[in-house]
């Protein structure tokens, strides 16, 4: 297996959506363009969803507008519906995301409709990214555990991602959304999934709750998956999942990569200053231990 690994940095959107008091318009195009100076090979940059439901992300079209962008860098939105995908292309967005769950009850949490009827939402957003050359790529909430009906079925995860991958999605990203899955729930879902889906079209999505994603990272790798999310200072959380933390933080994870061996070609010193700078911003506390390590060795 290859030794490269690909960042999907999320804290732009995923890290600050959640947020409760307004990040400005600003400090979100700072951001964005500290973390395009990082390395990171891509960025989740905004959301173009209802501003009723997501008010954080209401200007993701102005952040778009005002990033500077790098060549070496892919600037992403998530995009839930065909009037979210018109405005994420408008906007300039490079490559697109939509969403579903692996759990029934999540689904009608979050969306209102069940695991089918979202997937074939998908269908005319799909077409219209095809028609515009835009890739797009796949979440799958809940693989390894649902706040509402707690495990989650292996063949559910399997035949969700199937019909993402039929519609034309390129990337599966599989996301432990309330963060409860531990190494061995990761070795034995993907024992499951590699058996008809490549390792290069994965990607693992851990949320930080119980301190097990660091951990489920190294499981992941010893799989052959060679593409991670995770959000810078640990941002992030999920509305739906009580008692949910951020995701997996970049700095932490990048500190893991580099020293397994693996090569991200990401600066973690430009990776931590883009941390400590949105945490400051935001006035949140840092959830990146790697972050908080260096900064105590440097007082």
């Amino acid at each position: 297996m290859s030794d490269k690994v690909k960042i999907v940095e999320v804290g732009p959107r995923d890290g600050l959506q959640n947020e409760k008091q307004p990040v400005s318009l600003e400090d979100k195009v700072r951001l964005v363009n500290l973390l395009s100076e990082t390395g990171v090979a891509e960025i989740e940059t905004g959301s173009f969803v209802s501003p009723k439901w997501v008010p954080q992300m209401a200007n993701s079209d102005q952040v778009f507008q005002n990033i500077s962008r790098h060549k070496n860098v892919v600037y992403s939105a998530l995009t839930p519906n065909l009037r979210g995908m018109e405005a994420a292309i408008e906007a300039g967005a490079e490559q697109v995301a939509i969403f579903a769950a692996a759990s029934e009850s999540f689904s009608q949490k979050n969306i209102n409709c069940s695991i089918s009827e979202s997937i074939q939402r998908f269908e005319p957003l799909i077409a219209l990214a095809k028609s515009n050359n835009i890739p797009v790529r796949a979440y799958i909430s809940c693989v390894l555990g649902c706040p509402y009906e707690g495990e989650v079925s292996h063949q559910v995860v399997i035949e969700t991602a199937r019909q993402m991958m039929d519609m034309g999605c390129f990337e599966l990203s599989l996301g432990d959304t309330i963060g409860v899955g531990t190494a061995f729930d990761v070795d034995k879902l993907l024992r499951d999934l590699l058996k008809e889906f490549s390792p290069n079209v994965l990607a693992m999505h851990f949320h930080d709750t119980y301190g097990q994603a660091v951990a489920n990272t190294l499981m992941s790798l010893e799989h052959g998956i060679r593409i991670f999310d995770a959000s810078v200072a640990g941002l992030g959380g999920c509305p739906y999942a009580k008692g949910a933390s951020g995701n997996v933080s970049t700095e932490d994870m990048v500190y893991l990569l580099s020293k397994s061996g693996m090569e991200t070609g990401v600066d973690l010193d430009k990776l931590v200053a883009a941390g400590e700078f949105i945490c400051q911003a935001i006035g949140r506390q840092n959830q990146s231990h790697v972050a908080n390590a260096l900064r105590a060795s440097c007082a």
